[in-house]
């Protein structure tokens, strides 16, 4: 399974930085009994990771080198590789960019390199063979693509983007599809004279042309660290993620409490 990382965004929200915003420290984590800080985009990695992907393919732009220095060409136990967006262009310019190492026959999984979200094997809910969104309930829905649904809650009916009052709170965090699916909305994006910026707009022309996407409400927390508030909150979410599992651990027959932090 491949891995699209669309990371050549030049990060406005949160500048001035020195660096690329996928590499924004958050949190730490622990290797080889050392522990170092942990950039932002190491957590999408993972979960990818988690939900199948042995390949994953960073789309940067110019300038944004640092990127490809800090990871190399492994991260864990998938293979990396990268590919340039020579200007930003939204992100469906960004994804497609990446198609051509992406075969008909491979599943992809798509997400931002700037949010953190659990559980981190959401994407092992989504389906190989079907256009299918982690979705994630949230308080301000109008800040992202919030996800219609139709009676039976699983099936798509349209993606509001950053829409007032869209509806619902629940929002995609990542979505995944099969490698057939990515080309075929390659060919509508150029149909449309390549003029959806959003993945959200694109995915309302493929609904509306018979195609078919699922919703799956398997995300239980969502944050965007583009931004001062949400790094904040990032760092909230993941120090109470830390006591979650270190009161699990003492306590091996309790559940865990379920970590929800929102922005």
């Amino acid at each position: 399974m491949w891995g699209i990382v669309p990371a050549a965004g030049r990060g406005s929200r949160i500048q001035p930085l020195a660096f690329s915003k996928e590499l924004l420290p958050v949190g730490s984590r622990t290797l080889h009994d050392t522990q170092r800080p942990c950039a932002v985009s190491e957590y999408l990695l993972e979960r990818m990771i988690r939900g199948g992907a042995d390949k994953i393919c960073f789309v940067i732009g110019a300038g944004k080198s640092d990127i490809l220095e800090y990871f190399g060409g492994q991260f864990g136990s998938a293979d990396l590789a990268y590919v340039v967006q020579p200007q930003p262009a939204g992100l469906c310019d960004a994804v497609f960019r990446a198609r051509a190492l992406v075969a008909r026959n491979d599943t992809v999984a798509i997400g931002l390199p700037d949010t953190i979200w659990f559980p981190d094997h959401g994407l092992a809910a989504l389906p190989d063979d079907a256009l299918s969104f982690l979705l994630f309930p949230v308080e301000r829905p109008e800040q992202f693509d919030a996800v219609m649904l139709a009676d039976d809650e699983l099936h798509v009916t349209e993606i509001k983007v950053k829409q007032h009052d869209p509806g619902t709170h629940w929002i995609w965090g990542a979505f995944k599809m099969p490698g057939a699916v990515l080309h075929e909305l390659h060919n509508l994006w150029q149909q449309r004279n390549q003029r959806d910026e959003y993945f959200g707009t694109l995915i309302n022309a493929y609904l509306a042309g018979g195609g078919r996407a699922l919703g799956i409400k398997a995300g239980e927390a969502y944050v965007d660290v583009g931004t001062l508030q949400g790094y904040r909150a990032a760092m909230l979410m993941l120090s109470e993620s830390d006591a979650v599992e270190s009161d699990a651990s003492k306590a091996p027959s309790r559940e865990s409490a379920r970590v929800e932090v929102r922005t």
